[in-house]
């Protein structure tokens, strides 16, 4: 997970407007979402058809992407702080348009994957970590509203991009579906990042969790008892959670059209997920002052849980099931950051 520097300056000189660059950043963030995390929610049934390979292998292709956006997360955060989210940011685009080239291109298995490889790259650069670092460094204290009214945007990511790969697949195949998206990357997300975002000062890291004596040594903060297993636990749910969230994202219009549900009627249905996320992360922003975030955790995974079992179940009511899937995904989100920050403090 990228950090966010909590010794930021108030704000860059020169920086944009929060009205103007939220709006922007809003904008890439629903197509770079759409188009690497939940592609595979339409697309993996075409391709295993096509190619034959097997629908666990297209799909794992997107489980090793993430797997090394987390691996390089570290680097992009470090990278931000020294330069700024604008390459970084700019960077994504080129990696997730060349990841999606290789998947339209890939003649093979092997191939197919080491594009996922490089998606993830771009995964790991341009998604909403990275775009919350930037605008924590952009901003300093007041990127808080910034960031929580970005995934408000970042909420559409499914029901404007699952209709729209759909469209995609119906009218072109995938391999064009891939090659579109890959054009979108480079004609429209990276000249955003290019012109919207200003150029920063490069700055040093900060070294956290340290203080000096009398004679100017340097002291590391002793870590209190029990702290470690505690950031090992929160780390452990946080990454189950975002495990089921993951799967559920990729197969949801599987397991519905599973249900003899069309293709068509799976995604209108799909696109359910992405408002409920918004109106849970709004509801949260509204009380989010009269409580801990560890509720903001508990009340996301009941309701996750309450709209998986509502689809195992089979009831009828598709569309309340969805609904809570999508608004404990949605406040998720939320905690995944929050919670961290609440437990352990600024400087660790």
């Amino acid at each position: 997970m990228t950090i966010i520097a909590t010794n930021a300056p108030a704000q860059v000189e020169g920086a944009p407007r929060l009205r103007t660059i939220v709006p922007v950043l809003g904008v890439t963030q629903i197509l770079a979402w759409g188009s690497s995390y939940y592609l595979l929610a339409v697309l993996a049934q075409p391709i295993a058809g096509d190619t034959g390979w097997s629908l666990a292998w297209v799909v794992g292709g997107l489980s090793l992407g993430l797997f090394v956006a987390g691996i390089v997360s570290p680097r992009v955060g470090d990278s931000i702080q020294r330069l700024g989210g604008r390459l970084v940011l700019a960077a994504s685009a080129v990696f997730l348009s060349l990841g999606l080239i290789g998947l339209a291109l890939s003649p093979n298995l092997p191939v197919y994957i080491l594009s996922w490889l490089v998606i993830g790259v771009g995964m790991g650069a341009g998604l909403y970590d990275a775009a919350f670092a930037t605008l924590g460094r952009l901003y300093g204290q007041r990127a808080r509203t910034a960031i929580t009214t970005l995934t408000l945007f970042g909420g559409f990511a499914s029901t404007v991009c699952w209709p729209l790969s759909a469209l995609f697949v119906s009218e072109f195949g995938w391999r064009n579906a891939c090659l579109i998206y890959a054009g979108i990357h480079l004609a429209v997300l990276l000249p955003l990042y290019i012109f919207a975002l200003p150029k920063e000062p490069k700055q040093e890291a900060p070294i956290a969790s340290e203080t000096h004596d009398d004679r100017g040594g340097r002291i590391n903060l002793p870590v209190p008892a029990g702290s470690r297993l505690l950031f090992v636990l929160i780390a452990v749910v946080i990454t189950i959670s975002s495990m089921i969230s993951a799967l559920l994202s990729i197969h949801l219009l599987t397991i519905l059209q599973a249900r003899d549900i069309a293709l068509a009627a799976a995604v209108a249905l799909g696109a359910i997920v992405g408002p409920s996320q918004v109106g849970a992360r709004a509801i949260e922003m509204l009380i989010s002052r009269f409580h801990h975030p560890i509720w903001t955790k508990f009340a996301s995974t009941v309701f996750v849980a309450i709209g998986v079992g509502l689809l195992w179940l089979g009831l009828p009511i598709v569309a309340a099931a969805l609904i809570f899937y999508g608004a404990g995904i949605g406040i998720e989100s939320i905690a995944r950051g929050t919670l961290p920050l609440a437990v352990f403090g600024e400087s660790r």
